[in-house]
């Protein structure tokens, strides 16, 4: 028995595969990561060729036009329906202001339910949760009563941020986050005297840099894309993001525009650039920070 399996060649021993059926592994596993790169990126490709096109073509060669079909006068009127630079600026303003209450607020709130001891801590975490599960459109006429009619804000800038200035997620991801690091560290600098507000903005928040990028990134998507409650708040075409300006183009100006097909497509590209570039700039930052280091000496 044991002069039968040193006998037998080293690539056909129990437990070692041939190399060959793992590079043909290897090369089966890069197809399929190509394939699922191509079907993912594939509507942004046809999305840009879309809004470059002078004449629209819906059929499949419309993915690879002649260069002589390709023109920029789909964003020249798109800019000139819906002013782009004045919606551009709008939607920043209202993301902005969404994401500086999103952090600051969910910073606050994450910290004094993970290292603040009170009564009630368990329960206002769950009453946290339970508040992600409410979708948001079921609060859409009493948060319109209370901000247009009652608090006026109907046309501002505050009108739309208020309903999204706390963010449950946010809270969530730096409570989890700040759990995790070591009790050792607050409970030191409490003994050298820092107050709670110093322990946060001097300790944990150089720790969780990836627990705030992921907030910010999180907070960036929804009001960029947000539609339904600036569309309900805001009438005045100057006040209203780019999302709005773009569903409001589409459905009372669209069907007069010589190419409707590509300037809808420009428009929409305006509306993804900056949560693409966004994503490109912070997909390296979101790596785990090494508290340990923090605990030593």
């Amino acid at each position: 028995m044991t002069t039968d399996v040193a006998a037998r060649p080293s690539d056909e021993r129990p437990g070692n595969e041939r190399p060959s059926r793992t590079h043909a592994r290897a090369i089966g596993s890069r197809i399929a990561l190509l394939i699922g790169a191509f079907a993912f990126l594939f509507p942004f490709y046809y999305m840009i060729i879309g809004s470059l096109q002078k004449e629209p073509d819906s059929s499949p060669t419309g993915a690879f036009p002649s260069p002589s079909n390709l023109t920029l006068h789909n964003y020249a009127a798109i800019d000139s329906a819906i002013s782009l630079g004045r919606s551009l600026v709008n939607s920043g303003i209202f993301t902005g202001g969404v994401i500086i209450c999103t952090t600051v607020f969910g910073l606050l709130a994450g910290y004094a339910l993970a290292r603040l001891q009170f009564r009630g801590r368990g329960s206002t975490f769950a009453l946290v949760l339970l508040v992600q599960v409410v979708p948001f459109q079921l609060l859409l006429i009493p948060l319109y009563v209370l901000i247009v009619r009652d608090y006026g804000l109907a046309d501002s800038y505050i009108g739309m941020i208020l309903p999204f200035a706390i963010n449950t997620s946010a809270v969530f991801i730096f409570r989890q986050f700040f759990l995790q690091l070591p009790a050792a560290m607050f409970e030191a600098a409490r003994i050298d005297g820092a107050n709670e507000l110093q322990i946060l903005f001097r300790i944990a928040v150089p720790l969780c840099k990836p627990a705030l990028f992921s907030v910010v990134l999180l907070s960036f998507t929804g009001p960029w894309n947000e539609f339904l409650w600036p569309f309900l708040v805001t009438k005045r075409q100057d006040m209203q993001p780019l999302a709005v300006s773009l569903a409001n183009y589409i459905s009372t100006v669209a069907s007069a525009a010589a190419n409707p097909f590509g300037t809808i497509l420009a428009g929409a590209c305006v509306l993804a650039a900056p949560a693409v570039a966004l994503y490109l700039v912070f997909q390296r930052r979101f790596n785990s920070t090494d508290i340990d280091s923090a605990t030593k000496g």
